[in-house]
């Protein structure tokens, strides 16, 4: 049983390890052309965009505005280049404070 949990762990690790380690190696050995790299740069904000915007709308159960007011807040924050971890807190307080108040 053991053994068999040994092999299903290791399996799960190469799983997970391929597909993050060969994209890596891929464009590491090609050279890509400038317009590449640049359209390349722009990609993990637009997954984190796309992964934040509808928790943002569903923080309250039929109020988005809220939620919309905390990522405003946290855009405003972000603009001015406060450290993130102040970009957090005013979000995390914005909401708080229109959840309980508004």
């Amino acid at each position: 049983m053991m053994n068999d949990l040994i092999w299903v762990i290791i399996g799960m690790s190469l799983v997970t390890l391929i597909p993050r380690w060969l994209p890596i190696w891929i464009v590491g050995r090609v050279s890509l052309p400038r317009w590449a790299n640049q359209w390349l740069n722009h990609i993990p904000y637009a997954a984190l965009g796309a992964l934040i915007f509808p928790g943002i709308l569903s923080i309250e159960q039929g109020k988005p505005l809220i939620g919309l007011l905390g990522g405003l807040i946290a855009g405003c924050l972000a603009f001015f280049r406060l450290h993130i971890m102040y970009v957090i807190f005013g979000a995390i307080l914005t909401v708080f404070i229109a959840k309980n108040f508004l």
